[in-house]
C-alpha cells in the first residue's frame, strides 16, 4: 500500500485494463440480440402463414402447376361445382355429390360431437369452479391432456380402445360392430371437451360468485340459480367453446381417419383421397373453402370471448 501513496497521502487508485476486443464482441451480441428480437416474430409468423397465402393465392391460379403464375382464375372453384377434377392435362369425373356428402359428413358429425361437447364441458367447467369433492386436482390434470398430447397418440388410443371393445362386444353377444358416425363422434367428443371446459371455465372464473349467493338467499334453487343467474352469464363463454370445438371437429383428420368406418368419408378425408395420386388444382380452391370457414368460426369464437370478458 507504501507504493500507492502519493506525495500529498493520498492512495491512488489502480488502474483498470479493458479488453477492448472482449468489449466490442459483448457489443457486437447485444446489437443482434436487439435486432432479433425484432425479426424474430416476423420470422415465425411467415413460417406460420406463409404456406397458407401461398395456398390461397395459388388458388386462383391459371396454371395446373404451382411452380409458374400464369394469370388470375376462377375455374378451379367452377370445376368443384361442375363435377370436372383437372389431372394433368386432362380432365377426368369426379362427382361433386360425393364432395357434397363429405361436407354433409362433417356436418353430421360437428354439430353433434359439438352439442355433447358443449354440454359436458360446461359440466366439468361448473364442477371445477364451483365444486369440491375427491380427485379435483386429477380431473383438472386430465383435462388438459387432450390439448397437450399428440393428436397422432390420441388417435390410436382411441383406435385400440374400439377395437378391444368391440371385440369383446363380439364375444358376448355375438353381433359385429364395426367403426363408423358413432366412434368419430366419441373421438371428436374426447378432444373437444376440454376446449370448451377450458373457455367456459375461464368466463367462471371472472364471474362473482355473490350473484349466484344472492339469488339462492332470495329463495332460488341451484337448478333455478343456474338457469336465471348462471347460464345467462355464461353463455357467451358457453358459445365460443361450442364455435371452437366445431371448427376442430370439423377440421380433424387424424382421429377421424383412425376411428372412421366405410360410408362415413368426412371432408378432410375426402381431400386426402384426392392427393393419393396427383395434386390437382382443385384441392387449393377445396383448401382454401375449409380454410374460410374454418377462419370465420375461429373469428366469431374470440369475438364472442372478447364480448365475454368486457
Amino acid at each position: 500500500m507504501a507504493g500507492l501513496a502519493s506525495a500529498s497521502g493520498r492512495v491512488a487508485a489502480p488502474e483498470i485494463e479493458y479488453d477492448r476486443a472482449k468489449i466490442r464482441r459483448d457489443m457486437l451480441i447485444r446489437r443482434i440480440g436487439k435486432y432479433g428480437m425484432l425479426f424474430n416474430p416476423v420470422f415465425s409468423y411467415f413460417f406460420l402463414w406463409a404456406p397458407i397465402v401461398i395456398l390461397i393465392v395459388f388458388s386462383f391460379n391459371d396454371a395446373e402447376t404451382v411452380s409458374v403464375w400464369r394469370g388470375f382464375t376462377t375455374r378451379w372453384y367452377q370445376n368443384i361445382f361442375a363435377n370436372t377434377l383437372t389431372a394433368g392435362t386432362e380432365s377426368a369425373r369426379f362427382s361433386t355429390e360425393l364432395m357434397l356428402n363429405a361436407v354433409g359428413n362433417s356436418l353430421l358429425v360437428g354439430v353433434v360431437s359439438t352439442i355433447f361437447s358443449t354440454v359436458i364441458g360446461t359440466m366439468v367447467a361448473m364442477s371445477l369452479v364451483r365444486g369440491n369433492f375427491p380427485g379435483k386436482q386429477t380431473l383438472d390434470a386430465v383435462l388438459y391432456l387432450p390439448v397437450v398430447i399428440p393428436e397422432i397418440t390420441q388417435a390410436i388410443s382411441l383406435a385400440v380402445f374400439f377395437s378391444i371393445l368391440f371385440e369383446f362386444i363380439s364375444n358376448q353377444t355375438g353381433a359385429r360392430v364395426t367403426n363408423g358416425f358413432g366412434t368419430i363422434i366419441i373421438g371428436h367428443v374426447a378432444f373437444c371437451v376440454s376446449y370448451v371446459a377450458v373457455v367456459v371455465r375461464a368466463r367462471l372464473t371472472d364471474m362473482n360468485p355473490r350473484l349466484e349467493e344472492a339469488a339462492r338467499d332470495l329463495g332460488a334453487n341451484e337448478w333455478r340459480t343456474f338457469w336465471r343467474i348462471t347460464f345467462p352469464l355464461i353463455l357467451p363463454g358457453v358459445i365460443a367453446g361450442g364455435l371452437l370445438a366445431f371448427t376442430i371437429s370439423l377440421d380433424d383428420f387424424i382421429v377421424t381417419f383412425f376411428v372412421s368406418g366405410i360410408g362415413t368419408t368426412t371432408l378432410p378425408i375426402f381431400v386426402y383421397g384426392l392427393l393419393k395420386t396427383k395434386v390437382p388444382p382443385e384441392i387449393n380452391a377445396i383448401s382454401t373453402l375449409m380454410l374460410v370457414v374454418s377462419t370465420l368460426l375461429v373469428g366469431i369464437s374470440l369475438v364472442m370471448q372478447g364480448r365475454d370478458n368486457k
